[in-house]
């Protein structure tokens, strides 16, 4: 049985369980472009400690697998029984890359701020999420980027907060890698309208991450980075 509250609309549940920039403000925004209602099972892919989870949840009628390499399972499966949604929520702690779910295992992939970490290897998409999805499987992804790539390298005030293994590119650059995939079909690639307002809900949590954040997105000052959506469809 779920609980009447929904904890999704309260910052006090909510605020400790962001690791970025709002993830729920980008999955609203993301599920806008694409109906999930239909699917019967999704993987969120680097769920976190499980809001995008709660949404889909609250979204769709599908079986969500809440999967991620940071945060352990049984943290989140006790969220999730605790407010009633152990019956429609599944936590499964693991890599990427050696995920323990067969061909087909899902209907749609979902992953909100993650992709970065692990889907800028050209392969990703063809080796690892394809399988786990039949014909006409749905990804959709929300990935932190860039307004524009650099051609003259980082920029003077964001290269203090610079690590070489960022991933952080444009849209022209994801849709470039999507549309490379053989068994993957880009069908839309975006800007997030809601970008500034995460990272502002982002950088008011009481966590020393967003702390450390809020100096880099004061040098930052709105010129450089972005919030992209893709969608695509398993072929």
């Amino acid at each position: 049985m779920h609980t009447d509250a929904d904890p999704l609309h309260d910052t006090t549940f909510t605020r400790p369980r962001m690791m970025g920039p709002n993830c729920l403000r980008l999955a609203e925004e993301l599920l806008d472009h694409v109906d999930l209602t239909a699917c019967s099972r999704i993987l969120d892919l680097g769920c976190g400690l499980g809001l995008t989870s709660l949404l889909l949840a609250r979204r769709t009628r599908a079986q969500i697998v809440a999967f991620d390499l940071w945060i352990d399972a049984a943290t989140n499966q006790d969220c999730f029984n605790r407010l009633g949604f152990g019956r429609d929520i599944l936590a499964v702690h693991g890599d990427v890359r050696q995920m323990p779910f067969g061909q087909a295992a899902f209907d749609a992939i979902v992953c909100i701020d993650a992709y970065c970490y692990f889907g800028a290897d050209p392969r990703f998409l063809d080796d690892h999420l394809a399988p786990r999805l039949g014909p006409g499987g749905t990804i959709a992804v929300v990935v932190p980027g860039l307004q524009k790539e650099f051609t003259d390298g980082v920029p003077e005030v964001l290269q203090p907060f610079w690590q070489e293994d960022i991933n952080f590119h444009d849209a022209r650059w994801w849709a470039g890698l999507f549309s490379r995939a053989s068994r993957v079909r880009l069908q839309e690639c975006f800007s997030l309208a809601g970008h500034a307002q995460a990272w502002r809900e982002w950088l008011e949590c009481d966590n020393p991450y967003a702390k450390r954040d809020i100096t880099m997105m004061a040098a930052e000052n709105g010129q450089y980075f972005d919030t992209i959506g893709l969608i695509a469809t398993v072929v």
